[in-house]
């Protein structure tokens, strides 16, 4: 299937002739919405975005990535969590010892329903992440 990022359900709804398809789409659907939430969780842990000159010279970068498997209703899903060199990088939306996407998968999937597309269901990961970590520091 092609890049996911800018469309809706409806327009993946086209692709998909079959159950499977549907399935297979659900599937990639919420693995490639949380790669963009792990990256943007990566960010905001830096400092900086990805390609950034401001990482240059910071002394923690990033440091490729490390596989993991998680139980989703639609079968097993290997995701990429990405790693940084001083290994402080902590996931928040799937913790590291978790292999269960614990309700995350209907919050996403409900949202695409709406018509969000992958980038607004980011950003909207990004503020419940932010006010969540002000809420715990504060």
């Amino acid at each position: 299937m092609q890049n996911m990022q800018e469309k809706t359900i409806k327009d993946l709804a086209r692709e998909c002739h079959t159950v499977e398809d549907i399935q297979e789409m659900l599937k990639n659907l919420f693995k490639d919405t949380l790669q963009q939430i792990f990256e943007a969780e990566m960010d905001e842990h830096l400092g900086y975005k990805k390609h950034s000159i401001e990482g240059k010279n910071t002394g923690n970068n990033r440091n490729g990535y490390s596989k993991k498997t998680i139980k989703t209703r639609f079968g097993n899903t290997e995701i990429d969590i990405p790693r940084d060199r001083n290994s402080t990088f902590e996931p928040q939306i799937i913790k590291k010892y978790e292999k269960t996407s614990n309700q995350l998968e209907d919050q996403i999937i409900a949202m695409y329903a709406k018509g969000m597309s992958t980038r607004d269901i980011e950003r909207s990961y990004e503020r419940y992440l932010w006010n969540r970590c002000i809420s715990y520091n504060g």
